[in-house]
């Protein structure tokens, strides 16, 4: 059995899945379970070299409706890789967990929250900070802008990714959490925490509220782990990701009030850049790998590629964006509302 295996779903994110796997990696999880679909910027490729090195599994979506991420954890459910890994990690490629305990690694965050059946992680959004282009070096060490951790971000930065470990009572895997069998709810509970190890709500816990069954108060909650998400990243990028559309459904649009909800750069957190180092080290061994900087090099080029275009094409929506302020529609309304 394997420690831990991550398992997420993709569409045109090649320039950027190595430094996720290698800060995977890093974390301590030795299995990767991707599903892509309709990839045009060589994601698809890059994860079959990847494959053909025994570093990830890659599968084509199975989703036969528009639901692609909840099908694919269907799938992933029955997967030998998850089967027989001791820790599940469902999160997508912009989300790096921030082990802040110990090394840095998941054993020691697991030991730390006193080896739970599950621990929920609390978003943290990292802010554009103002990056207007795609460069290709680590995500991390670019983004280091963000909201106060524990001020309003009622309806954002409550979001959480759970990871799972493998004696949890499962009914179904969920994007943000899993869901557990009912008759198990009610006899013997799992033991489930947050980032800073203390007991997640009962009505969390139970799904009881349909309106909060993938959140909770964030205040607090991110003393020995911080999920950083990097939604943005630079404007370029954004109008990338704002093509492509959302990997996980369809119809679903990346607009300013996205970018404007998650660009809050009120605040510095450059915890994570303890690791870079060892993130580079990572990187640099994959790339060695016979023909994947190649293929790296060929996503970046097409990344760049779409980006001038979309520059060229969406001039109003980068205006917008550039222009747009850095606190957040519920915070400036907020401040209307108490006349600041």
């Amino acid at each position: 059995m394997t420690f831990a295996a991550a398992v997420t779903c993709v569409k045109n994110e090649g320039p950027f899945l190595l430094e996720w796997i290698a800060w995977n990696r890093c974390l301590g999880i030795e299995g990767h379970l991707f599903y892509s679909n309709d990839c045009d910027d060589g994601t698809d490729a890059l994860l079959d070299a990847l494959a053909g090195h025994g570093i990830v599994v890659h599968l084509p979506n199975p989703a036969e409706g528009r639901n692609y991420q909840m099908e694919a954890l269907k799938a992933a459910a029955h997967h030998p890789l998850v089967l027989g890994a001791e820790w599940v990690w469902i999160a997508d490629v912009d989300e790096f967990l921030n082990v802040h305990a110990g090394d840095g690694t998941l054993a020691d965050l697991v030991a730390t929250c006193g080896d739970p059946q599950a621990i929920s992680l609390t978003f943290q959004f990292m802010a554009s900070g103002g990056v207007e282009r795609f460069e290709d070096r680590p995500v991390i060490g670019q983004f280091t802008r963000t909201h106060d951790p524990d001020c309003w971000n009622g309806e954002t930065a409550i979001e959480v990714k759970t990871l799972v470990r493998a004696d949890f009572p499962l009914k179904y895997f969920g994007a943000h959490r899993p869901f557990a069998k009912d008759r198990r709810l009610r006899s013997d509970p799992p033991r489930w925490t947050d980032g800073s190890g203390r007991e997640v709500p009962d009505r969390f816990l139970a799904a009881a509220n349909r309106r909060r069954i993938r959140k909770f108060p964030a205040k607090g909650a991110r003393r020995f782990a911080t999920l950083n998400h990097y939604a943005l990243r630079s404007l370029g990028s954004y109008l990338v990701k704002n093509d492509r559309g959302d990997v996980n459904r369809e119809n679903r649009a990346f607009d300013d009030r996205y970018w404007r909800e998650r660009n809050d750069d009120a605040w510095e957190d450059r915890s994570i850049l303890r690791w870079l180092p060892r993130l580079e080290a990572e990187v640099a061994r994959l790339k060695a790998l016979d023909g994947i900087a190649a293929l790296h090099d060929a996503a970046v080029a097409a990344h760049r590629a779409k980006e001038e275009r979309l520059l060229r094409e969406w001039p109003d929506l980068a205006a917008r964006l550039r222009a747009a302020p850095t606190i957040p529609p519920a915070e400036l309304a907020l401040i209307e509302e108490v006349g600041l």
